[in-house]
């Protein structure tokens, strides 16, 4: 495995292995790296034939009040977690290499963005698209690798790929879960331990009401009102949103039917988690 640090040598690098008729996935990443991004990785190696990980902390989608400052990095850890998975190169760029003094160019997705996470943290997506467009002009990959955890993410960087012409594939994969089944997020290192076993809550709220709309309940209303009862009886736990959602305009429903999804943020303490499923219903 190797690390490249600079924008120059990834693009010398990958125009060789495009040369070489070699295809490659990309699984962007912010590092601090768990088995959710191992996951990622695996998948990967099964379909493409180098594996390219970045790990870069987007200051961009960042709000003024957010973590970047104190968002986790341990390149030495990430570095030994990706060499076990299979990882061929990590791109680790600089922070000046990726936003030069005098950059003046961001991606706009008007669809998908303004709903959800969209709501509460301004400019986010913004900083997304704008972060993975040059990570795929980069990189050059054919396919990249995003987990459901973060699905409006992937289903923006899935509109935008295709919006954009992008000669790529943008694979969604499984969300993976930890104890209890919380999903795993680079945040959840910020919980306390009282927090930690609190936000396990998310995942029984959101199987509770898939419980409900297999039982045949129809109203989002209802089915959200159970959800905020269940979190609210944990003592460290504020909710940012719950909703549920068409999968593909992320538009608030009324009454479930077709694939929905049902997504919810939640702060445990100062940490905020994000979940989600989804479900078809005929």
């Amino acid at each position: 495995m190797k690390t490249i640090e600079n924008i120059s040598r990834m693009t010398t690098f990958v125009k060789m292995m495009k040369k070489e008729g070699r295809s490659i996935g990309l699984v962007p990443t912010m590092g601090c790296l768990h088995e959710g991004h191992m996951s990622l990785v695996r998948a990967a190696k099964k379909h493409t034939d180098v594996v390219v990980m970045s790990i870069f902390v987007n200051p961009i989608q960042f709000g003024p009040k957010e973590d970047f400052e104190k968002y986790p990095r341990d390149l030495k850890r990430d570095e030994e977690l990706a060499r076990d998975a299979g990882v061929d190169v990590i791109f680790y760029p600089s922070l000046k290499d990726m936003y030069p003094e005098g950059y003046a160019t961001y991606v706009t997705i008007e669809a998908l963005t303004k709903n959800l996470c969209g709501g509460s943290r301004p400019g986010h997506f913004s900083g997304v698209a704008t972060v993975v467009t040059k990570l795929f002009n980069i990189v050059k990959p054919n396919i990249a690798y995003f987990g459901q955890k973060d699905m409006q993410q992937a289903l923006m960087i899935k509109k935008m790929a295709a919006d954009l012409n992008m000669d790529l594939e943008v694979k969604i994969m499984p969300t993976v879960r930890g104890k209890g089944g919380l999903a795993m997020s680079s945040r959840n290192m910020y919980l306390s331990e009282t927090e930690s076993k609190d936000a396990v809550i998310l995942h029984q709220s959101l199987k509770q009401a898939e419980s409900l709309i297999k039982g045949q309940e129809r109203d989002a209303k209802k089915i959200i009102k159970t959800i905020e009862d269940m979190i609210k009886s944990k003592p460290t736990a504020k909710i940012d949103y719950v909703a549920i959602v068409d999968t593909k305009e992320l538009r608030d429903v009324k009454t479930i039917s077709g694939e929905i999804m049902i997504a919810l943020a939640v702060f445990f303490g100062n940490t905020r988690l994000i979940d989600n499923i989804t479900i078809a219903v005929k």
